[in-house]
């Protein structure tokens, strides 16, 4: 895809570049889910640590569980070299955003915004091919998939299922929010240099510029759609009953509300 000066997204090219969308603007899942059992019986002497709730959202619950697997999840999402390390605290805020959100979805009735099984596979073989941390552990073949995995406590249905709820709510998100952005090339091959590039390891190339460039549009793109949205979800979060009941998954501030986006 060639660029020159700027891009202007229309209607049918802003909905391609959300649906593409690489980077977590929102991540897939629910923010709740059943309670966990412990996967073997603890010796008699060992009391056994049970999942626990950590978080209530307008009644529905967030367990420790969650969290975990969404500290999990989080490797599938390339990290800027300015981020912080993951956090339970920044997992809970996500899966937070992210309840308020599906909330919001099913009180608004929407449209049906489910991807195909064909379009999550197509999600999943990009970030194969693309994820830096993918290229260094070889996901393109299958052993490298299945070591990937492994590694990360991960399963491919998981993986499917986090990339499936992604885009669900992406496509929700371009209903909310499908005005023209305009990207410019200059700021495409600054991300490309300055924070894609530093991602791979010495030896190993990086794609080149026009191949990698729709990829690098939809990400300013999702930057520039949170802020878009960040009113709208701060304003969820004000508006909704959100409470942590586990204090060591507080932020730092001690405050749920603002908008950054998960």
């Amino acid at each position: 895809m060639t660029i020159v000066g700027h891009t202007h997204f229309g209607p049918k090219a802003h909905a391609q570049a959300l649906r593409r969308l690489f980077l977590c603007l929102i991540l897939a899942g629910s923010g709740g889910g059943l309670a966990h059992l412990p996967s073997q019986t603890a010796p008699s002497s060992t009391p056994a640590v049970l999942d626990h709730v950590v978080a209530v959202v307008n009644g529905r619950a967030t367990l420790a569980s969650d969290v975990k697997e969404e500290m999990l999840l989080s490797v599938l999402e390339p990290r800027d070299e300015e981020q912080s390390a993951e956090t339970p605290q920044a997992a809970l805020q996500r899966i937070i955003s992210r309840t308020l959100i599906r909330q919001q979805i099913r009180d608004e009735d929407a449209r049906s915004i489910e991807p195909t099984p064909e379009e999550v596979k197509e999600r999943l073989s990009e970030i194969k091919k693309q994820l830096p941390i993918c290229v260094r552990e070889n996901c393109s073949t299958d052993d490298g998939w299945k070591s990937f995995l492994d590694n990360h406590g991960l399963t491919e249905a998981r993986v499917e299922s986090y990339l499936r709820g992604r885009m669900e709510i992406l496509r929700f998100i371009e209903m909310r929010f499908s005005q023209g952005i305009r990207i410019s090339q200059q700021e495409i091959e600054g991300y490309y240099h300055n924070t894609l590039e530093p991602q791979y390891q010495t030896g190993q190339k990086a794609p080149p510029l026009d191949q990698v460039a729709p990829r690098i549009e939809e990400i300013l793109l999702q930057r520039q759609v949170n802020a878009m949205f960040s009113g709208w979800l701060d304003s969820l979060r004000k508006q909704g009953d959100v409470e942590v009941l586990d204090s060591s998954f507080e932020t730092a501030n001690d405050s749920l509300q603002g908008g950054t986006a998960p």
